[in-house]
């Protein structure tokens, strides 16, 4: 009997060996079948869906040539390897998708032999591979490493640096450039540029070999016309030839090649595979491949929240706070409508940061340097002191990357440039390479800065207005996801540096909870909770973790001698740890102080609720912290 036309060719799939028994057939409709399962399965979960439809035929030509895990694959960033987990053993689980307990939006070394290093920042694969070329001949051993990379990631200072060593040791290691002409807003810099002038490329050879082969039919003097149009090309090969600066850097380059022809990208491959040094294929893909609504808007499915097939329109109807991103982005506007000194920078995420409303209205006072934030931080700095106030906004899992740039360039300085941190704290089912949960603790200990979180969305407001006026350097970190639903001044109005506000302040108060951020609701919440009980609690928002506000916090030891501190921070050098050396310092003693935040440990993937459950700095949290308290001193 024959086999019916729509059997899944899915189903047969388990691993990479499965894939190489394929006919061209079966693999071009196992693609289909693999997008289908993404599709469904983000529309669920939520997830990096445009640069994983975008890689399907080039993860399954990759595993299909190459012998893995024995051959190495290095993913950059990890956007994109939604087909490699699928075809790795973990289509049974790909449901549980970024969910607590579930597999990873990301390559991770503990889930899987086929994941080879941990990701979630760009461009690190190059580096990272070149470190495994070189233990792979310290060990005498023999297979292949391929590091994958967006054209946006090698955009990044740490891939250059990559480039450069690589290209000079002359090590084994075959770079895929996988270039879709985006990363997660519009390629920006000159290396994009030339990218996009490169795909060009094959008409350039084209012309030239024809060229040649006119010059060699000219009797008597072809040979030497050949001579001399040789010596033009060498000196024009830079503006014409397709990577020309790959060649310069030591790399064999190969392409560009079309990233959604299988057989095509089989056969290149397979001839790369035999190739002998370092050598950087170009692939060019399209990201949101075989998804309308996807490859109309790749910005907004680059990270996506559940949404529905059909229409590619959010999952569910409710009326929500506007998110912290929108306010920032909003008061960024209305405080620069007023100062014309006021210019905004991001790397590669003016849509993330809320910063593409500036842009618009904007455009002279606005840069996105790319997934560069080492140099955004920097020129941040360059900028200020020609007297202008720098906002640069980067979530604060990649301002770490900029850390010696805000010290040694920053703050030594004293430079009046504002560090906008969104996702400060828990991001949800992006894990803990994305989770922000350390700026408090790195920050606080530098010299020159004032760091600062907003109790809510209308506080932001007022914060940021301080942060632009202060004249110093200023961190200021806001979470990730919606507001508190507050009402928004329509002025924002600086506040005065550090000093903190009471929030709640019963009759018969015996203990105080000092809140810092998005913690000061949940504290509110738990006081009132607790007010239920007949324990009665002050709540202090301390606005600031650095300088803290020493008459208020001080006055609340010295009058309760039951203090419980709460952050969404590590609890190491964070904000708890700046209260006790602040009491420390004052001969402050006889205090109990219970401090609340993430333990010495990195917080795994889960929703945000889950992880504030987790950890006990939800109300419920905060609440039981208070009663162990009094309990344990016998009140």
């Amino acid at each position: 009997m024959a086999e019916k036309k729509n059997s899944s060719v899915l189903a047969k799939v388990d691993f990479p060996e499965d894939i190489r028994r394929l006919s061209f057939t079966e693999l071009n409709r196992l693609a289909e079948e693999i997008r289908e399962l993404m599709i469904a399965t983000v529309s669920k979960r939520g997830g990096h869906l445009a640069s994983s439809l975008g890689t399907v035929e080039l993860t399954l030509a990759l595993h299909y040539v190459f012998d893995t895990p024995r051959d190495r694959l290095v993913w950059d960033v990890g956007h994109q390897t939604y087909t490699h987990k699928i075809i790795t053993g973990r289509k049974g689980r790909f449901d549980t998708l970024r969910q607590s307990g579930g597999i990873s939006g990301f390559p991770k070394r503990e889930e899987s032999s086929y994941d080879t290093f941990d990701v979630g920042h760009s461009g690190t694969s190059i580096s990272a591979a070149a470190g495994m070329a070189e233990g792979r001949c310290l060990k005498g051993e023999d297979f292949r490493i391929i590091a994958i990379i967006g054209d946006g990631a090698i955009s990044a200072g740490m891939a250059f640096e990559g480039l450069n060593w690589t290209g000079d040791r002359r090590k084994n290691l075959i770079i895929i450039l996988n270039d879709n002409e985006m990363c997660i807003s519009p390629n920006v810099g000159a290396l994009s540029s030339y990218l996009n002038r490169i795909m060009t490329g094959q008409t350039v050879n084209r012309i030239r070999a024809e060229v040649k082969t006119f010059l060699k039919s000219v009797p008597g003097i072809g040979g030497q016309m050949l001579k001399f149009s040789r010596q033009v090309e060498e000196s024009l090969k830079t503006f014409f030839v397709p990577g020309a600066i790959f060649e310069e850097l030591g790399f064999t380059y190969v392409g560009p090649l079309e990233g959604h022809h299988l057989d095509h990208l089989i056969q290149n491959l397979k001839n790369v595979r035999a190739l002998e040094g370092p050598v950087l294929v170009h692939v060019v893909t399209q990201k949101g491949k075989g998804y309308k609504f996807a490859e109309d808007d790749p910005s907004r499915f680059h990270g996506i929240a559940p949404f529905d097939i059909e229409t590619g329109e959010p999952a569910g109807d409710t009326v929500t706070p506007p998110s912290y991103t929108k306010v920032f982005g909003r008061a960024v506007m209305t405080i620069a409508r007023e100062n014309p000194r006021i210019v905004a920078i991001t790397a590669a995420m003016s849509e993330g940061t809320g910063l593409d409303g500036f842009a618009q209205e904007f455009p002279a006072r606005f840069y996105d340097v790319g997934m560069a934030e080492q140099h955004g931080v920097t020129f941040a700095a360059g900028l200020a002191t020609q007297g202008f106030v720098p906002i640069v906004a980067i979530y604060s899992t990649f301002m770490q990357r900029a850390y010696d740039q805000v010290i040694h360039d920053v703050c030594l300085q004293k430079l009046p440039v504002v560090l906008a941190m969104d996702r400060g704290g828990f991001v949800g089912a992006d894990g803990p390479t994305h989770h922000g949960l350390f700026d408090f603790a790195f920050l606080r200990t530098v010299p020159n800065i004032i760091v600062m979180a907003p109790k809510d969305e209308n506080e932001l407001q007022h914060m940021l207005m301080t942060a632009v006026t202060c004249g110093l350097p200023v961190s200021l970190r806001y979470p990730r996801g919606t507001g508190v639903g507050v009402p928004l001044d329509e002025t924002p109005q600086a506040l005065p540096v550090g000093k903190g506000e009471i929030l709640f302040d019963p009759p018969g108060a015996t203990a105080a909870i000092v809140a810092i951020g998005n913690r000061c609701h949940p504290a509110l919440t738990a006081a009132g909770m607790l007010q239920t009980e007949g324990i009665h609690v002050r709540v202090i928002n301390a606005r600031f973790v650095k300088p803290l506000d020493a008459e208020l916090l001080c006055g609340a030891a010295r009058e309760f001698k039951r203090i419980v501190t709460v952050e969404e921070n590590v609890l190491l050098g964070g904000f708890g740890s700046a209260v006790l050396e602040l009491f420390a310092e004052q001969g402050i003693k006889g205090v109990s102080i219970r401090r609340l935040g993430i333990p010495d440990e990195f917080a795994p993937q889960a929703t945000q609720k889950e992880l504030r459950r987790m950890y006990g700095i939800d109300a419920e949290g905060i609440a039981s912290a208070v009663r162990e308290l009094r309990s344990n001193l016998g009140t």
